[in-house]
């Protein structure tokens, strides 16, 4: 039985100019109007993320000192729950500290990764909260630090190692926890990384001790950088071949139809076939057949500006 699929709407994230001329003003209303829009569109939570970006410059002392005035704002305007994404353990802190989840629920503290500090105290403060909590599994611990996941057999051990860990020391239960196993913008993907989420996605949901978790991807990474005439559609199908591994979340602007097309639409087809060539066969190098997919990826791109008016 395929998943319903969740949108958390990523308008509130200083990606989007609505939401940087929000932060600039430090205006109150128009995040609640970026909120409440949100909510209306159905989606499932809110992204609150006020980071600084290419285009904006954001201290974190300015985050900080917003959020006790932001987090009551958006939860007067919206009965949604917020996820709240940010590495810093001082952002979480202070963003819970602040949420009523008597008004909204259950909140999603995003993200826990090998590469986050102070990952003990973030990992209490799910616990303390009792909130949902996005895993990153295209990171893993090495050689003292972290390093990306460069198989899919790396990002499942990744995402088995944090559920194990959310379950003894946060009193988490599965399905309080989301998994995120990556996804890299198509366009550029030379090293077959698309495939490798897809792969961990497989390899979770195949795993009896992770049942009931989620997983989740950043839609909006996946087709950044193609044609305006053939993103959405690219994204669609993505998530159609996602929600056949699993896939039952995405972080995705809901003003766009973040809905699968039907496994029998030709997007779908030929996104499926430019993600086989991506496959390395016998011998060859992953740049070799990065570049395949590449150029697979290329064609569709050249097909849809061809057919766009």
């Amino acid at each position: 039985m395929t998943k319903k699929l969740n949108i958390i709407g990523e308008l509130i994230n200083n990606s989007y100019a609505r939401a940087r001329n929000a932060f600039n003003a430090r205006s109150l209303a128009d995040y609640q109007h970026l909120a409440k829009l949100q909510g209306d569109l159905g989606v499932s939570h809110l992204t609150l993320n006020i980071d600084g970006t290419q285009r904006i410059q954001v201290k974190m002392a300015e985050m900080l000192a917003f959020l006790p005035d932001l987090v009551p704002a958006i939860q007067e305007a919206t009965s949604t729950p917020i996820s709240f994404d940010n590495p810093s353990v001082e952002y979480h802190k202070i963003a819970l500290k602040y949420y009523d989840r008597k008004k909204s629920g259950r909140p999603i503290l995003n993200s826990l990764a090998a590469s986050r500090q102070h990952l003990d105290e973030m990992i209490e403060l799910v616990k303390h909260y009792d909130t949902m909590v996005i895993v990153m599994a295209s990171e893993q611990f090495a050689d003292g630090g972290s390093s990306q996941c460069l198989n899919p057999q790396d990002a499942y051990r990744a995402a088995k190692y944090f559920v194990e860990l959310l379950v003894t020391k946060a009193g988490r239960t599965t399905d309080q926890i989301i998994i995120d196993p990556g996804l890299a913008p198509v366009g550029a993907d030379t090293y077959g990384l698309v495939n490798i989420g897809l792969d961990a996605m497989k390899l979770i949901g195949a795993d009896p001790d992770l049942k009931g978790v989620h997983m989740v991807v950043g839609l909006s990474n996946f087709a950044w950088g193609t044609p305006k005439g053939v993103r959405e559609e690219l994204e669609k199908a993505y998530l159609t071949l996602g929600m056949e591994v699993g896939l039952d979340f995405a972080l995705a602007n809901p003003e766009k139809t973040s809905a699968p097309l039907p496994p029998d639409h030709p997007m779908v087809a030929k996104l499926r076939q430019a993600l086989e060539q991506g496959r390395v066969a016998g011998g060859e190098s992953h740049e070799t057949a990065g570049f395949r997919q590449a150029e697979a990826i290329m064609a569709i791109c050249s097909e849809a500006e061809v057919v766009e008016p």
